[in-house]
């Protein structure tokens, strides 16, 4: 048998999976042995690659020659012109928007700069399902060491000494609260995994899991092995069907190499892991709340103290952790709590994962370290803004995070810089806005989501997020009255303050950081009934300039409500009564400045 000279790292996340990987990997068999190539070319299903609007990607090894939206009538091509005859195929490779010659090297492309890959060290480089080729990048070397060479409280110093804190939301100090639930008394404690990321968006938890399953189990023995756990749960969302399958398959095949179970690696240590799945309620990414539906109970949060790390699961000592959390955690007993907390800020060290979506040219999965600036991530990494728009803000966070305007693009991304202008860092949303964005109908959008998710056990949170949205809707439909701003503050800051948990405590964030930076779009939908960007409905009219318009048919062709009328080469008109202020028009129209929003 011949060995292989290169093999394929096929992306089978989820985004990738649903632009129909799993059938290009088929075609791909069938070319390679059509072609006689099957032992000399190997093709390996990975995780997430990241570069998630390119998907499906392909990564050719050696070399890195990056691939991108792929489709099953391209392979036969690229089967015969780079696999067979040696000549890669320049067209299928990444262009960056503003340029004509493309990318072929994947370290290259400045989507892939400036990060540092810490959590998702394994990414596109593995298959997921298959527990040796994680052991062959050093996997479970950690949990080795941990058992053979380290004390409990070795753990949790080195671990305290990489300064590593939650990266779930709040940034707690991860080593503070194992301590904790190591300290509280109880014959038997658990510790959870937290994959029921809500946030629009976001998929970091999710990507992880598809790409790196056994980082996580691995993490999490680590850490039950410092507390004294016996039992493990991963809390994952029922919509994440590929994450909860290849955390199955990993699971079992880390049982049967003796690294979960009873006597793991015969350290005398029992530690098992099992799997809830949640029914898709954001309340549930609240460690209360979460233990409640683990139960079996209404996901409702309860009042502190205890805390979980006190009373939890079934009343005894739990430590709860996200997915990204965990996947750090055996790097830092790899390479030391010192080499961790090198990377960072003084306060926020390490890395963080990112979904970086919306308007901007480059979307997908991002790992950084922390400390480096909106600006970076936003046109380094992320290309700019589509279209080349102007920038207008960026939202970290999620649902309950800040938005950021242009003017603090420069803002390091660290918890303690953020929280100062009004946002958060919470599991790590970002999504970039463009000038095209109604900053008040953002956070219209964000407060009914977030009202929509209470659990409505506390009053401030379930009252106070519908008076809320229905004074947004009001000054998003030109019924905005004097005062509107200052009632918004107001019921912002009882909200805030009277919350029984910390996802009701933080819902106020975009309407009090789009309030602080963009009062101008406030005002100017109250007083002038007028909303600049052009989204609300109501306060917005289309019509077209007589003079720039060619009478091209294209907008007549889109309108849905019959409501443009003209000829070929004749000027076009807009009857008022019909439009229904789609849009369609403007996104179609060819000709700059003829269609007008008012």
């Amino acid at each position: 048998m011949k060995p292989h000279r290169m093999d394929l790292m096929l992306c089978s996340g989820t985004g990738c999976v649903s632009n129909k990987a799993f059938r290009i990997k088929q075609a791909l068999g069938d070319e390679l042995h059509k072609h006689g190539l099957q032992e000399e070319v190997d093709v390996v299903l990975t995780g997430c690659n990241g570069f998630c609007a390119r998907g499906p990607v392909l990564v050719v090894k050696p070399g890195e020659i990056f691939y991108q939206s792929l489709t099953e009538k391209q392979i036969p091509h690229l089967v015969e012109e780079h696999f067979l005859k040696g000549r890669p195929v320049y067209k299928l490779m990444f262009t960056p928007p503003d340029e004509r010659v493309p990318v072929p090297v994947m370290g290259d492309i400045g989507f892939f700069s400036k990060q540092v890959l810490v959590a998702l060290r394994n990414r596109g480089m593995i298959d997921p399902e298959k527990i040796d080729e994680y052991i062959a990048r050093d996997g479970y070397g950690a949990l080795g060491k941990a058992l053979t060479e380290m004390t409990p409280e070795e753990i949790l110093s080195e671990v305290e000494t990489s300064g590593l804190r939650g990266r779930g939301g709040a940034g707690f100090p991860t080593a503070f609260k194992w301590r904790l639930c190591r300290e509280s008394p109880g014959n038997s404690k658990h510790v959870i995994c937290n994959a029921d990321e809500g946030d629009p968006g976001a998929f970091m938890d999710r990507s992880i899991i598809e790409s790196d399953p056994h980082s996580v189990l691995e993490g999490m023995t680590i850490g039950a092995r410092a507390m004294g756990a016996s039992q493990g749960h991963v809390y994952i969302r029922h919509e994440y069907p590929l994450a909860r399958e290849r955390l199955i398959k990993a699971i079992d095949q880390a049982r049967d190499y003796g690294l979960l179970g009873e006597d793991i690696l015969g350290s005398g240590f029992d530690f098992d892991v099992a799997i809830t799945r949640g029914a898709g309620a954001f309340i549930c990414g609240e460690e209360t709340s979460l233990i409640a539906s683990l139960e079996g109970r209404p996901p409702e949060p309860r009042v502190r103290p205890p805390y979980p790390t006190q009373s939890g699961v079934w009343g005894e000592p739990t430590n709860i952790n996200n997915v990204e959390t965990w996947a750090n955690v055996p790097e830092i007993i790899n390479r030391g709590g010192s080499w961790f907390s090198g990377i960072g800020t003084e306060k926020s060290k390490g890395t963080k994962v990112f979904a970086l979506v919306g308007k901007v040219k480059n979307t997908g999965l991002v790992e950084v370290p922390m400390g480096i600036t909106l600006r970076e991530v936003v046109y380094d990494i992320g290309g700019g803004i589509l279209d080349d728009k102007e920038f207008k803000a960026v939202q970290t966070g999620g649902p309950s995070g800040g938005c950021i305007p242009e003017s603090l693009l420069d803002l390091p991304v660290d918890y303690e810089r953020l929280a100062e202008v009004g946002s958060i860092m919470g599991s790590g949303g970002l999504i970039v806005m463009d000038e095209d964005t109604c900053m008040v109908d953002v956070a219209r959008y964000f407060i009914e989501f977030l009202r929509g998710e209470s659990c409505g056990k506390c009053t401030p949170c379930r009252e106070g997020l519908g008076v809320m949205f229905k004074v947004l809707t009001d000054i998003c439909e030109g019924r905005g009255t004097e005062g509107d701003i200052e009632l918004l503050e107001d019921l912002a800051l009882i909200v805030h303050d009277a919350s029984l948990c910390g996802l009701g405590s933080t819902a106020p964030n975009p309407v009090l950081s789009t309030i602080k930076y963009f009062r101008d779009e406030y005002e100017a939908h109250i007083h002038e009934h007028r909303c600049p960007a052009g989204v609300c409905k109501e306060l917005i009219t289309f019509s077209i300039d007589e003079e720039i318009c060619v009478g091209c048919l294209m907008c007549l062709k889109e309108c849905p409500g019959d409501a443009i009328t003209g000829d070929v080469k004749v000027a076009h008109s807009i009857e008022q009564a019909l439009c229904t202020k789609c849009g369609a028009c403007r996104d179609v129209c060819r000709i700059d400045g003829a269609i007008v929003v008012h």
